[in-house]
């Protein structure tokens, strides 16, 4: 052979499943699943909410989120709104930014941010659901 190896394999099989960050596949079904569900969950609440809250008033939203099927609507449209935009965010980063301790920071924040930001969102849900 002259300085080059041969394989047996072909071009595909020896890079699937192998992409840069050999978690593309991954990524990819998170996105389609999480999209497919806000799909589902977005014009549900949309609609839910607009119904229960005609008169725009704070007792008729409180009055929404104190029925349980539609705090656990809410949790769900938060908790899968934020993984999705994580997982989006995660792949700009990795895509677009070049310097590696930016690029660090960067998806150290887009870990902690939506991950607080959720919290204090199902915090909100579960006070008025259950009160104090």
């Amino acid at each position: 052979m002259s300085g080059t190896q041969r394989s047996m394999r072909s071009p595909l099989g020896r890079v699937r499943g192998h992409g840069a960050a050999h978690e593309g596949t991954g990524h990819f079904i998170g996105q389609r699943w999480s999209a497919i569900a806000l799909a589902i969950l977005g014009p549900w609440f949309a609609v839910a909410a607009a119904l229960a809250i005609r008169d725009g008033g704070y007792t008729a939203a409180i009055d929404f989120l104190s029925d349980p099927v539609n705090a656990v609507g809410v949790i769900l449209l938060v908790v899968i709104g934020f993984y999705h935009m994580s997982l989006g965010m995660q792949e700009v980063i990795l895509d677009y930014i070049g310097k590696p301790f930016t690029k660090v920071a960067l998806l150290l924040l887009n870990a902690a941010v939506p991950l607080v930001l959720a919290a204090g969102a199902i915090f909100a849900v579960l006070l008025v659901n259950f009160g104090v």
